[in-house]
């Protein structure tokens, strides 16, 4: 019986996972050894309960006596706290969900690697703070990566069975976000909830918010370059309000293999859980005659200056993905808190990779992990600096 875990469990990464499971037999086809979530405890209890879990373990240390309670009885292990979660990842698993949204999702991620299995990839921010440092340790151990980015996944499946030195350039898209259509200067009174609804995909609030600014595709950029080991200069976005096109792989040819699907998570999710086989899934099925035609333009510098910063990241490489990540994660926990407005994170950001250059090696590569949580404890505390200097909090 093939054995899994997911982290993230209760996220949206994590319930798609979940449902997948489930329609394939569950706990008759399954083995799941853990599962994580960060303070939702009710739900990890059903889902833990559901598919016969091993292990239950909530983030929020706080949450554990309710998480006890709740699976009192199962014969269900339960743990509780951060450490526990990156320890969950030491329990031997076949295939391993990694859908912690955030540089929290890095250790576990790292951790899982070690028993040779297969790591559904989620997670962006583990390639883009320390790429080099992952693919190094799946390789050591005899691991596989798979990508669950929408647009990673495209990536990927377009490759099969091409000679990646004859790629030209790798084309992700991105819907635009919620203001894609906002004049830039009402961007700067955009709200909380206004950010937090996206136009195509349903998607938790944090991962929603940097659709809108972009800086989640700022960080897909990178995660292309650290994942394929393409350069920089092969890798472009174009906004594509239909989010059909996931990804398109141009040929030194000239032809472009390109990847269309529903906007629904459960098909990369499904090809990396099935793969190398494809599964039926139940994702929406695409009438081209209905949808009629497909736009894309590029996207505008002005109202999405985080792709830019992504590009200068690249061109530092180093610790710069680090640094990056974690000011662009402080910068939006500021705003979802209400201390600044949504066009002022990308200022946060750029002044913290600027203050990092001038005074570190920032794009010098790291030799472990240790120094790349540094880098993110470091240019958070930054961050939060710039945003007192300037009154922001």
């Amino acid at each position: 019986m093939r054995s899994v875990s997911i982290f993230g469990a209760t996220g949206s990464i994590g319930e798609s996972t979940f449902d997948l499971l489930m329609r394939q037999g569950g706990p008759d086809t399954y083995r799941t050894v853990a599962l994580t979530a960060g303070r939702n405890v009710r739900r990890l209890a059903e889902q833990a309960r559901a598919l016969r879990a091993e292990l239950a373990v909530v983030a929020d240390e706080s949450r554990l006596p309710a998480l006890r309670e709740a699976l009192a009885g199962t014969g269900i292990e339960t743990a509780g706290g951060a450490r526990a979660v990156t320890e969950a990842a030491n329990r031997p698993a076949d295939w391993i969900m990694s859908g912690i949204v955030g540089a929290a999702g890095l250790m576990p991620g790292f951790r899982a690697l070690a028993h040779g299995g297969t790591l559904a990839l989620a997670n962006k921010e583990s390639l883009v703070t320390a790429g080099p440092l992952l693919m190094t340790e799946a390789a050591r151990h005899g691991a596989r990566i798979l990508p669950v980015d929408s647009e990673h996944s495209a990536v990927f499946q377009a490759l099969t069975g091409e000679d990646i030195g004859a790629v030209e350039r790798i084309t992700i898209t991105a819907s635009g976000g919620a203001f894609r259509d906002w004049p830039l200067d009402r961007l700067s009174r955009a709200t909380v909830a206004e950010a937090s609804t996206h136009p195509n995909w349903i998607m938790g609030q944090r991962i929603t918010i940097d659709s809108a600014s972009m800086f989640n595709k700022a960080l897909e950029v990178i995660e292309t370059k650290e994942f394929f080991g393409v350069g920089p200069e092969q890798i472009e976005v174009l906004v594509h309000p239909e989010s059909l096109v996931h990804a398109l792989v141009g040929f030194r040819d000239g032809g472009m293999i390109g990847h269309l699907g529903a906007p629904d998570m459960r098909h990369a999710i499904g090809y990396a859980l099935n793969w190398p086989n494809r599964a039926h899934l139940p994702v929406a099925r695409l009438n081209l005659a209905e949808i009629g035609q497909l736009s894309f333009t590029a996207p505008d510098p002005a109202r999405y200056p985080a792709l830019r910063l992504a590009r200068e990241v690249m061109a530092t490489g180093g610790l710069a993905g680090a640094a990056f990540n974690a000011a662009k994660e402080a910068a939006l926990d500021a705003f979802i808190a209400g201390h600044v407005r949504f066009t002022e994170m990308s200022g946060v950001v750029e002044e913290v990779l600027s203050r990092l250059s001038a005074d570190s090696d920032l794009g010098k590569s790291p030799a472990n992990l240790d120094i790349v949580l540094e880098t993110d404890r470091v240019a958070r505390r930054i961050a939060d600096e710039v945003m007192k200097e300037t009154h922001r909090i």
